[in-house]
């Protein structure tokens, strides 16, 4: 039993599974107005928070703006090429990283006690924290078009003020920005060149 259960983890997904992750997906600019339910919302975070990060550490916070308000607070802090798509957007997501991570690490990663004096320099937080928040992004990326939902990320925007705008008073940074909803083919862009395997990628 133990032995097929292992089979059946290391099977392939399907490649329609796959095309529907990566070789078929498209970074959307244009917009459904089909919501996307609070429920959805969870589901997908609770996706997200099971990537693996440095010592469970899990720095990123995850802001999503639904409402006509708070996109009214969001929009004028984007780029100019990215405040109509963001307002058309079903739902923003302002991905960021937490600094202060450490201090649920005794939570987080009880097994090693002291493990939070090891993040004591203020520096090398900050590093950790943006490494891992960003590995979580990309893990939110994937599990929302797991879940069916396409995604725009951006990183066009006023970093300084969106910390200062949603985040003021914390020790979250913001990272980058995710439109997230369905998607059109609005404004679709051709799939850009990939770099083949031997320009980028080696075995040694």
């Amino acid at each position: 039993m133990a032995y097929d259960a292992l089979a059946t983890r290391d099977a392939p997904l399907s490649d329609d599974a796959l095309d529907q992750l990566f070789t078929g997906a498209r970074t959307r600019n244009g917009w459904t107005d089909r919501p996307v339910s609070s429920d959805l919302l969870r589901r997908l975070y609770d996706l997200t928070k099971f990537g693996p990060t440095a010592f469970n550490a899990t720095p990123a916070r995850f802001l999503f703006i639904t409402s006509a308000e708070a996109k009214a607070r969001l929009a004028p802090l984007m780029a100019e090429g990215n405040r109509a798509k963001t307002l058309q957007a079903p739902v923003n997501v302002i991905i960021g990283q937490d600094i202060d991570f450490h201090e649920h690490l005794p939570v987080l990663f009880p097994h090693v006690p002291g493990v939070k004096d090891w993040f004591a320099d203020e520096a090398q937080r900050r590093q950790a924290a943006f490494r891992n928040a960003s590995l979580q992004g990309g893990y939110f990326l994937l599990a929302a078009r797991a879940l069916g939902l396409d995604v725009g990320p951006m990183s066009g925007f006023d970093a300084d003020g969106v910390r200062a705008e949603f985040f003021a008073g914390t020790a979250v940074e913001p990272n980058f920005i995710v439109n997230l909803g369905y998607g059109t083919d609005e404004n679709l862009f051709p799939r850009s060149p990939r770099l083949g395997f031997e320009e980028a990628a080696s075995i040694l």
